[in-house]
C-alpha cells in the first residue's frame, strides 16, 4: 500500500454496525423519553402551584396577623387561613377588606340584631348579654356611636378581642362590616407551628 492510500484510508469514515446504529438509535430514544418526563413533571407542578394560588385566593385565603387588635386570641405576626363563606355567628373571627387591608375581627352581631355595651365594656345583643371568654379585659374602648346601636341590613358589628386596644364597628373609621368586604372565617393557626391548630 502506498503512501497516498494510506493517507486516503485514514479519511474514510467507518461505517457504524446494525448494532451500534440500533444503540444509538435506543439512546436517542431514552433521551426523548427523558425529556418527556421532565417536561410532564414541570407542566404538572405548575398546575399545581396555579391550582394552589387560585385555592388560597378564592377558597382559602392566608393572612399574617399585624398587630394586637386580636389578642389573646391571636399575637402579632400568626400566620391564619380563612374560610370562604357567607354564613357567620356571634363569636366567629372573620377577615374583611378595609382600605386595601385585610383586617381580623370577631363577629359580635348581624344584620338588624341590637347592639348595646356599656361603660364596663359588657355587650349585649338583642338585650341579652353574650358571653365573652375570648376577651381578658371588657373595656367600653374607642367608641363614638350611640347605643342601643342597631347593625344596619346586610352588615355585621364586629370587635377585637383587645377591646382597650381595637378600633372597630365601635368607631364610625372602621363601622359595620359589609358582606360584600367579608374575605372569609378563620379556620386554623398554621403558624406559629406550637400554636397549630383550630382558633377559638
Amino acid at each position: 500500500m502506498t503512501m497516498e492510500e494510506s493517507r486516503k484510508n485514514k479519511n474514510l469514515i467507518p461505517i457504524p454496525t446494525p448494532e451500534e446504529v440500533n444503540a444509538e438509535k435506543e439512546r436517542i430514544e431514552h433521551r426523548k423519553k427523558q425529556f418527556r418526563i421532565i417536561f410532564n413533571i414541570i407542566y404538572i407542578l405548575i398546575v399545581i402551584v396555579a391550582i394552589a394560588s387560585l385555592v388560597a385566593t378564592l377558597v382559602l385565603p392566608v393572612l399574617q396577623v399585624s398587630g394586637k387588635s386580636m389578642e389573646p386570641s391571636l399575637d402579632d405576626d400568626d400566620i391564619v387561613v380563612l374560610y370562604k363563606t357567607n354564613k357567620f355567628k356571634t363569636g366567629d373571627i372573620c377577615g374583611f377588606y378595609w382600605q386595601n387591608k385585610l383586617l381580623l375581627k370577631r363577629v359580635i352581631a348581624g344584620p338588624l340584631d341590637v347592639v348595646e355595651i356599656d361603660d364596663e365594656g359588657n355587650v349585649k345583643v338583642n338585650g341579652k348579654v353574650i358571653d365573652e371568654p375570648y376577651v381578658n379585659e371588657k373595656a367600653l374602648g374607642e367608641s363614638n356611636i350611640t347605643y342601643p346601636f342597631q347593625v344596619p341590613e346586610d352588615k355585621y358589628f364586629v370587635l377585637g378581642d383587645n377591646r382597650s386596644v381595637s378600633i372597630d364597628s365601635r368607631n364610625t373609621i372602621i363601622g359595620c362590616v359589609d358582606k360584600d368586604q367579608i374575605a372569609g372565617k378563620v379556620m386554623i393557626r398554621i403558624w406559629p407551628l406550637r400554636k397549630l391548630g383550630k382558633v377559638n
